[in-house]
């Protein structure tokens, strides 16, 4: 199959959909990888090491498109890519259609089948594709914190670890999933003080026993909200259902009973933000103020790394996207976990709660769901 991989367009994104050490396990396969020039620069890759993996450099977007069957990106297409999809193309990359109808349309328009590393799912029940980024999202989401605590960037000028005499930050971690694991474990390891809301009583078993009981835990419930959001400086917001909208957990009227100059960072922004008050920013603009609350909502955090987020995704994604370019379509009929990754295929929507998330209808195709859809 003729693989391609463009450079990533949207704001500050350096990321880079196949690593030079993907692309030899491609080229090994007897695949054809093209990449778009300069397309792994930022992210560490120059031109020569792909060249060197077997890939042939092309001149520009434009050229990946139109001379390859499988797409391998980082982020969702940006409008600029949307009209170079067609119905030959497989696209393998994070989509988060469910908060975006504009982008879903332009999909469906397109025919292509979009495969979405966010929703692949494992024997376990868990999103293989989506975990080494939210790694990286719970890591830096509380180096962010903590440096928008400090007074220059807007914050109540308080020091994330403390000193010998004053206490350090209280953060409470709204999910106890990947991002919220890994964003407890830093902060604790960073000096902060630790609270974790999470409904999984499992879950949150573990989470005591991975952090020797440092980390505090509670059951999630609007009371417990209510408590914590009074005595925190950092929330972060690390709640995930899959396909779907994030639900809204902070209300803007809770906002006032916050400590001003404390920080909100919502790493569920790509699926629409669990703030009310959330809308997606930059790492150019990363913070806005809300009734004295710092919000901080990048939508793409893991960029701010991106020869470690790149690395690590591909580690996660290259099994996957070698099945894709040795059967096409056909793998997603062999392996019901990455059939559950195709969003859309043919004009129509392939995911229930994508589907339920935009009001629309969608279709069954390789019979993956337990109920609902329409099967093709």
């Amino acid at each position: 199959m003729r693989v391609g991989t463009p450079r990533e367009v949207k704001t500050n994104e350096h990321r880079v959909g196949l690593t030079p050490t993907a692309v030899r396990e491609y080229v090994a396969r007897g695949h054809e990888v093209r990449i778009e020039t300069g397309a792994g620069v930022a992210a560490g890759f120059p031109d020569a090491d792909y060249v060197k993996a077997g890939a042939l450099i092309v001149a520009d977007a434009d050229a990946v498109f139109a001379d390859s069957e499988m797409i391998v990106k980082v982020k969702e297409p940006q409008p600029s890519e949307w009209g170079r999809l067609t119905e030959r193309h497989i696209l393998f990359t994070y989509l988060h259609l469910a908060p975006d109808p504009e982008q879903t349309k332009a999909l469906l328009a397109s025919k292509c089948a979009g495969v979405a590393y966010e929703t692949v799912t494992d024997r376990n029940g868990g999103l293989p594709l989506l975990a080494p980024m939210s790694e990286v999202a719970g890591r830096i989401a509380v180096f962010s914190a903590a440096e928008t605590l400090l007074k220059h960037n807007g914050g109540m000028g308080l020091l994330f670890c403390g000193v010998p005499g004053v206490a350090p930050a209280r953060v409470l971690v709204l999910g106890g999933g990947v991002v919220g694991l890994n964003a407890a474990r830093m902060a604790m390891g960073l000096g902060a003080e630790v609270v974790v809301l999470e409904r999984s009583i499992p879950r949150m078993r573990q989470i005591d026993e991975l952090t020797g009981g440092r980390v505090i835990t509670r059951y999630s419930s609007l009371h417990a909200i209510e408590e914590e959001l009074v005595k925190a400086d950092v929330v972060i917001g690390a709640v995930l259902v899959p396909g779907a909208e994030a639900p809204t957990l902070v209300r803007r009227d809770q906002l006032k009973t916050m400590k001003p100059g404390s920080v909100l960072i919502d790493v569920a922004i790509d699926q629409g933000g669990c703030f009310e008050t959330s809308h997606a920013t930059t790492h150019e603009d990363p913070t806005y103020v809300v009734d004295g609350v710092v919000h901080y909502c990048v939508g793409n955090m893991p960029g701010a790394a991106p020869r470690t987020s790149s690395e690590a995704l591909n580690n996660a994604t290259l099994p996957f996207g070698l099945a894709l370019a040795d059967r096409g379509l056909e793998a997603l009929r062999a392996d019901p976990h990455l059939a559950k990754g195709l969003n859309v295929l043919k004009g129509e929507i392939t995911h229930p709660a994508v589907a339920e998330a935009l009001g629309l209808e969608w279709r069954d195709p390789f019979g993956v769901w337990a109920a609902g859809g329409a099967r093709g």
